[in-house]
């Protein structure tokens, strides 16, 4: 008699997925959902430095989101 979770035909042939597969199919594609998004995040971040990098090469002032690193007054 078959598992639920593992059906096969006479010469070996899966028919079904059992909950097991597609439990372990669904974890591999959040993974690589996230692995992507952390790939385009990285890239993001590499363009915006480079471009960070290139201004301070050629003396222009970097465009700065958020709050300042440091302070430039000591009276403040």
């Amino acid at each position: 008699m078959a598992n639920d979770e593992e059906r096969h035909d006479p010469e070996g042939a899966d028919i079904g997925e059992g909950r097991g597969d597609r439990a372990r199919k669904a974890a591999q594609a959040r993974e690589a959902q996230r692995k992507s998004k952390a790939a385009a995040k990285l890239r993001e971040n590499l363009m915006r430095r480079k471009t960070q990098a290139r201004a301070r090469r050629a003396g222009e002032e970097d465009s700065t989101e958020g709050l300042p690193a440091a302070k430039t007054d000591e009276s403040s």
